[in-house]
This record gives C-alpha cells, sequence and structure tokens, in this order.
C-alpha cells in the first residue's frame, strides 16, 4: 500500500499518453464528430490533456497535432513524477528490502 500513489498517478498519466496516441493515429480515419463510440471515448478520455497542450504550446501548432503534443507531455510528466516518487523514496524499489 506504500506505494500505491506511484502506481495510481504513473497509470493515469501512462493511460492518457497512449490514448492520445490513439486518438492522433484514429483521427485520420475518423470525422471530427463522429458518433463511433471508440472515437467518443478517446476523446473524453484525453479532452483535459489535448486542452492542456493548446494552453502550453503556440498557436501556430496545428489541432491535428495536439494529440501527439500532449502525449510527449504527459510521457514527460510521468517520468519527472517517477523521479521525484523515487527521491522521496515513495517508489518501488528493484533492490530487495534487507531481513
Amino acid at each position: 500500500m506504500q506505494h500505491l500513489p506511484f502506481w495510481i498517478v504513473t497509470y493515469v498519466l501512462a493511460l492518457t499518453a497512449w490514448g492520445c496516441l490513439a486518438r492522433f493515429a484514429m483521427q485520420f480515419f475518423v470525422a471530427p464528430e463522429s458518433p463511433n463510440y471508440i472515437w467518443r471515448g478517446f476523446r473524453m478520455l484525453t479532452g483535459w490533456a489535448v486542452a492542456a497542450a493548446r494552453f502550453l504550446v503556440p498557436s501556430y501548432v496545428g489541432a491535428a497535432m495536439l494529440p501527439l503534443v500532449a502525449a510527449a507531455w504527459l510521457f514527460a510528466a510521468r517520468f519527472v513524477f517517477g523521479i521525484w516518487m523515487i527521491g522521496l523514496g515513495m517508489a518501488p524499489s528493484v533492490v530487495a528490502p534487507p531481513p
């Protein structure tokens, strides 16, 4: 239970980042307002990350590239969070604890 915050946050960040990559790939095959339930699910899952990316990147970055940019930010945030948790001693360790 001591590593639960680490696993929850990294899982949510990874799930959203991979969802952004799937949304980026799928946008070339599906209309933006398609009733397809998979497309709607990806948009619902990644909407907050794409909106944050829209706020963080310059306006000349096209809307089609925003899911890709959001995925890059999320993977970076996951990496930084993991390093931070290791520094705090709250991440799982590969080394077995002493007896």
